[in-house]
């Protein structure tokens, strides 16, 4: 049987691939060598952690496949992830104590992963808070690596920036992916979840 690929499709695919390729730099516990302080290397940072890329494509996957129509039906898990993460980099350069944040952080990609696979659908602001919470654990690791810089909220705006972007890109692939090669998006959600298990029994 011939399988018929669209621009967006292969766009879509192009995206994911490019996503999976660019997170084999590091993990996030390599990621600190990449923070300079700057708008510039805030942007580049998630680039540079397979864990916080992951589940920010995983988010805007999700976001699109689990939809009923486009519209702010897309946009309530990305928008919140994207203000809880804001809410945990404040609590992290406040230097607050939050425990389990590696652990959290995992388990976000091991969530966020069978979400995609399982085209969950869930009410808008259930969604938002659910992604949010797991979010604020990636938003207080960021800010602990950015405590006590004097550029630290330059470095912030870049990262929420790549945040939304990476959004962006998930949700466009999701949403191009979602009818006939919905397969390969729960393929991606597969791996997502996959990497958060293995991250989660390396912690055990």
């Amino acid at each position: 049987m011939r399988i018929a690929f669209s621009h967006r499709h292969t766009a879509a695919l192009l995206f994911i691939a490019a996503s999976a390729i660019g997170t084999c730099a590091s993990a996030h516990t390599g990621a600190e060598s990449h923070i300079h302080n700057s708008f510039l290397s805030g942007l580049a940072h998630p680039l540079f952690g397979l864990d916080h890329l992951a589940a920010m494509v995983a988010v805007g996957l999700w976001s699109a496949l689990a939809a009923r129509s486009a519209g702010r039906d897309l946009l309530w898990g990305p928008v919140g992830f994207a203000a809880m993460l804001l809410v945990g980099a404040v609590l992290g350069l406040q230097g607050v104590a939050v425990p389990a944040v590696e652990p959290m952080i995992a388990a976000s990609l091991l969530v966020s992963g069978l979400l995609v696979v399982s085209r969950l659908r869930v009410p808008g602001l259930v969604a938002a808070l659910g992604l949010g919470v797991f979010a604020v654990f990636h938003g207080v690791a960021h800010g602990y690596e950015l405590a006590g810089s004097d550029s630290a909220w330059w470095t912030l705006a870049g990262m929420l920036t790549a945040t939304v972007l990476l959004h962006s890109g998930g949700l466009a692939a999701g949403w191009a992916l979602r009818h006939r090669h919905v397969w390969l998006a729960r393929a991606a959600g597969a791996g997502v979840a996959a990497f958060g298990g293995a991250l989660l029994a390396q912690m055990a």
